[in-house]
């Protein structure tokens, strides 16, 4: 039996949550285009009958960090990665070239002591491809493999590289009461969640990197509707107008996008009670 712990690292956009999304053929990371998205490292678990790999999503590596979020964002990431990690996957999207973030996150793996493997993402992608100033990094792997996280290209041959290099030993996880892969995550945490992600989805510009969501009340009522009470909190009054939207249009296309992804989710009809609200702190709730 093999079993051990996997970070994924990259910087931001790389599609390591959509990756891990893919592996577990279940949503425990939300995704967006927009940096920031992964804000804290999410722990999720895979088995089958070769053993069990405990998954570590690490949020983005930014070059240059002008706020407290992405501030906070680096420090957890390297905090992660000083834990006891058995294998690092360094996940890359060929379509983007090399910058400050890549450098950054390759200087930050190059000091870890532990088996590396280079994954290249979004290969169902021809063009843009900076394949080649990735290629070159290949000698300080242990192996790269190619994969698309959207059509699941290859997503076997990684999961039988990351099996073959685990060690042996008991499961780190007792999953048999667990409903879903998600370690760390609460269910208050991944509704809030889902309600970012809808909201990074319907947003423009920099109002994403302005606010969060948290769940105030999570209750099942008698005839089995959930009821959700949460809140998108913002940092100035101009944003919450953004994200409210003329006669609310934004706020119901969030809370709709949201409910509908949360009944899939939960199998239950859902009531979602949204609202907006300022809040020049909301930074430290994150």
């Amino acid at each position: 039996m093999k079993s051990g712990l996997v970070a994924l690292i990259g910087r931001p956009n790389a599609g390591k949550s959509t990756l891990l999304n893919t592996i577990l053929k279940h949503k425990v990371a939300i995704t967006s285009p927009k940096p920031q998205t992964t804000r804290f490292p999410i722990q999720a678990v895979y088995e089958d009958e070769r053993g069990q790999i405990v998954f570590v999503d690490t949020p983005g590596i930014f070059s240059k960090t002008k706020d407290r979020i992405s501030s906070r964002i680096n420090i957890r990431t390297e905090e992660t990665l000083t834990s006891d990690i058995d294998l690092i996957l360094y996940v890359v999207d060929h379509t983007r070239e090399r910058g400050e973030e890549e450098n950054k996150t390759l200087g930050m793996i190059r000091k870890i002591p532990t088996q590396k493997l280079l994954i290249i993402n979004k290969t169902d992608v021809l063009s843009p491809s900076y394949m080649a100033q990735y290629r070159f990094l290949e000698q300080e792997f242990d192996a790269v493999i190619e994969v698309s996280a959207g059509t699941r290209k290859n997503i076997s041959v990684l999961l039988d590289e990351i099996f073959s290099r685990l060690p042996e030993g008991n499961l780190l996880v007792d999953t048999k009461n667990r409903a879903q892969p998600g370690l760390n995550i609460d269910s208050k945490t991944f509704i809030a969640e889902i309600i970012r992600e809808k909201a990074f989805l319907t947003l423009r510009k920099e109002v994403p990197y302005s606010m969060t969501a948290v769940v105030d009340v999570l209750e099942e009522k008698d005839n089995g509707v959930l009821y959700i009470r949460a809140r998108i909190l913002t940092s100035q009054d101009r944003y919450k107008g953004m994200i409210i939207g003329h006669r609310g249009t934004m706020i119901k296309e969030i809370g709709a996008t949201a409910r509908k992804e949360l009944e899939v989710a939960s199998g239950k009809k859902v009531y979602l009670e949204l609202t907006v609200e300022v809040d020049t702190h909301w930074a430290d709730y994150v």
